[in-house]
């Protein structure tokens, strides 16, 4: 299955925003983007160039895409599928971007970043209605329950995680039971509830041309 690697780090300083693609890393002074806030490579520092139009477009798909730890394949399918449906584009690419079940175990708190929600994802450890799915990209639906399986060792990790992240806030379209780490999707997600800094508009734009 195809996944981002490499160093992650540069995705930011590439950006020139914070991803929170680390998880805990991303909100300590060890994140990259706090001590080296200029992109990466030998001319990076005084590097001051003015994108174009298609420039931009392009940031702001790239930005998606490494949000979300998607490749290109994967995320072109999405745009199409986006376009297919009614409604805004943009705001229905957000949509099923944020419901992917990777991304949700993710809003869920039970994992610090992305990356680690496919590998929980990917690794059997999440049932859906039950029945065990390891599609991180499976499309999560209103009503859908979403729980861990009852295996000491995951049941433990999951819980150290929820407790690391105490302080965060659960999205509106989710409910959670914290003793249980059972799950229900209230409502589908918006663009709102997303809250990623991306211009959705501009990714159109770029393959509608």
């Amino acid at each position: 299955m195809a996944r981002m690697t490499g160093a992650v780090c540069r995705l930011c300083r590439r950006e020139g925003i914070k991803l929170f693609l680390k998880g805990i890393r991303c909100t300590g002074d060890k994140c990259a983007i706090e001590r080296r806030n200029f992109t990466p490579g030998m001319h990076g520092k005084g590097s001051h160039r003015k994108l174009s139009n298609y420039g931009i477009q392009l940031r702001e798909k790239q930005k998606a895409k490494r949000i979300y730890g998607i490749l290109e394949k994967q995320f072109r399918l999405s745009f199409e599928q986006a376009s297919r449906k009614r409604g805004v584009t943009g705001e229905n690419l957000i949509q099923l971007l944020e419901r992917r079940l990777d991304s949700v175990i993710f809003r869920l708190l039970f994992v610090t970043s992305r990356s680690e929600a496919r590998q929980f994802v990917t690794h059997g450890s999440i049932l859906v209605n039950g029945r065990r799915v390891d599609s991180p990209s499976f499309l999560i639906q209103e009503g859908d329950q979403i729980e861990v399986p009852k295996q000491e060792h995951l049941v433990k990790r999951v819980q150290a995680t929820l407790e690391l992240l105490k302080d965060r806030t659960l999205p509106e379209w989710l409910e959670l039971n914290r003793e249980t780490l059972q799950a229900k999707i209230l409502r589908l997600p918006t663009k709102a509830d997303a809250g990623i800094p991306v211009e959705e508009s501009q990714i159109v734009e770029l393959y509608s041309k």
